[in-house]
């Protein structure tokens, strides 16, 4: 039992993760008002975003700005070294993130003005009629 709570602690970042992907998950999924969906497609990417960050760390290593003369002389000990492509391209989809978000913003709010309502529902029982 002591293993098991030992490994949850461990590891416990990565149970807030799948915490907030399945909270955006239920609101994208369960929730019929279209900014409720939209929240939750932005916890969604956030615990992703999260997710590999945190894959991406290693406990005690540098940032990999290396002096081309100690390189030249020693070598890289890339073990010692934080890789750096997961950090970037995260960034990349915090961007890619935002313009969804207001892109989704942006078309919620013409089905407003055409519908009056952001209720699902009621959407498709006035596309019904």
């Amino acid at each position: 039992m002591d293993q098991i709570a030992a490994l949850i602690i461990a590891k416990y970042n990565y149970w807030i993760y799948v915490t907030l992907m399945m909270i955006g998950f239920y609101a994208m999924i369960g929730k019929r008002n279209l900014v409720k969906k939209l929240i939750g497609l932005n916890i969604f990417q956030t615990a992703i975003i999260l997710m590999f960050v945190s894959a991406g760390v290693k406990k005690g290593a540098k940032i990999p700005i290396l002096d081309k003369h100690h390189v030249m002389e020693h070598g890289v000990n890339v073990a010692d070294i934080v890789n750096p492509v997961p950090h970037v391209l995260m960034l990349t989809a915090i961007v890619v993130a935002v313009s969804v978000t207001g892109v989704a913003l942006a078309i919620l709010l013409r089905i407003y003005r055409e519908y009056g309502t952001l209720e699902e529902d009621e959407i498709l029982e006035k596309l019904g009629q």
